[in-house]
């Protein structure tokens, strides 16, 4: 079975921290070739008391999808969160390494009880418009990566 492979990042780890979390990943993967796609999240704080005093920036942001995808080189796909990043940066990411931009939301909220600043979700032609936009073509997929559509 696939599954997608997370890593929130932007608290309390380290730099080498985080390497080890995607070795660790690089290392199942080749075992079990069970990862569909890695999900870099991106810390959304609300709360000071929580210890976490700021938000990550746009560059380490762009860095740690780089990274992910030089690292992961056995994962298929890297996900640009629009969510936990905003739509201009996801954009952004596509050129740094991402190939999936999620999908359709309503209006999520598990990111968003945490503070995410960012649209609660997309319709299916701002995600088109999003994905045109860095000069990409849209593919709509299934949740196992099949092909639907192009647009």
């Amino acid at each position: 079975m696939h599954t997608p492979a997370t890593m929130l990042y932007g608290s309390i780890e380290t730099k080498e921290e985080r390497l080890e979390h995607m070795i660790q990943l690089r290392e199942l993967q080749d075992e079990t070739n069970g990862f569909s796609v890695f999900i870099p999240l991106s810390i959304q704080p609300i709360n000071p008391e929580a210890g976490i005093k700021r938000r990550n920036s746009a560059y380490e942001d762009l860095k740690t999808i780089a990274i992910s995808r030089l690292m992961l080189d056995n994962f298929p796909h890297i996900k640009a969160y629009f969510i936990n990043i905003g739509t201009q940066l996801t954009q952004v990411a596509l050129t740094f390494g991402a190939s999936d931009v999620h999908g359709t939301i309503v209006k999520e909220r598990i990111s968003h009880a945490a503070g995410a600043l960012t649209p609660e979700g997309l319709t299916r032609d701002e995600l088109i418009w999003l994905v045109k936009g860095a000069g990409r073509i849209p593919v709509e997929r299934d949740t196992f990566y099949n092909e639907i559509k192009v647009y």
